[in-house]
């Protein structure tokens, strides 16, 4: 959490994080059945902790940060029931989304004078409403929304859950997790829309950063098309 976002953006989409993923699903042929039961529930407890923990937090890049951990719970789910193929898409389809959240509250945060608590950023779509435009679109690939880039893995991976042979614990923390997902975008997004402006009267919130706008826009494409065109 004390890295700076630029530096969270690529290790939580791409690099370190997603690393020790990345070797599972290689070596993915080498897990025997006990090995893919214990990781089905390591992942189901990942899943589930994390999205509990983002749904209470008020650090706002430890939301974003407690979602990858609860969406490479996800990632480690459906490669324990041996969908490496899966996996690996929703591996690719997480980490340009991911990325412009960092990127999206990294600049809120330079911006709101490096407070990081979402209970001093309402209503910050008067003063950013570019940034909280990309910043809720993100939101809602993260949700899953049809048509957006999350909705073609996630979609694939309920499905493939549903086709499964398992027993009902395991379906009622698993829809209970993608329902806290849903929840803490959402919580996230009213702050931002709809909460109470409770930082300093005069302050110098503005989108001047040409610069970083410049890479969300780019990013943003990618969010709202890669997913039909990876399908």
């Amino acid at each position: 959490m004390a890295a700076p976002t630029p530096v969270s953006s690529l290790v939580h989409s791409s690099t370190l994080v997603t690393a020790g993923v990345y070797l599972l699903i290689r070596f993915n042929f080498a897990f025997s059945d006990s090995l893919c039961y214990f990781l089905l529930f390591i992942s189901r407890i990942t899943m589930f902790i994390s999205g509990l923990g983002a749904r209470f937090e008020f650090d706002l890049k430890k939301i974003i940060a407690l979602s990858t951990l609860s969406q490479l719970g996800l990632i480690i789910r459906i490669l324990a029931l041996g969908g490496y193929k899966l996996a690996f898409f929703h591996l690719l389809t997480h980490a340009l989304f991911k990325a412009l959240l960092f990127m999206c509250s990294g600049n809120i945060i330079h911006n709101v004078g490096n407070c990081q608590d979402i209970r001093f950023m309402g209503r910050l779509v008067n003063f950013m409403p570019l940034t909280c435009v990309y910043f809720n679109i993100c939101n809602l690939s993260l949700c899953g929304l049809p048509f957006f880039r999350g909705f073609y893995s996630k979609d694939l991976i309920l499905e493939v859950m549903r086709m499964g042979y398992l027993n009902f614990y395991i379906y009622i923390i698993f829809y209970i997790s993608i329902g806290l997902t849903v929840c803490y975008s959402v919580r996230l997004s009213y702050y931002f829309i709809l909460g109470n402006f409770n930082f300093v009267s005069f302050n110098m919130i503005s989108e001047r950063g040409y610069l970083i706008l410049k890479g969300m826009s780019g990013l943003i494409f990618t969010v709202v098309f890669m997913g039909s065109l990876l399908v």
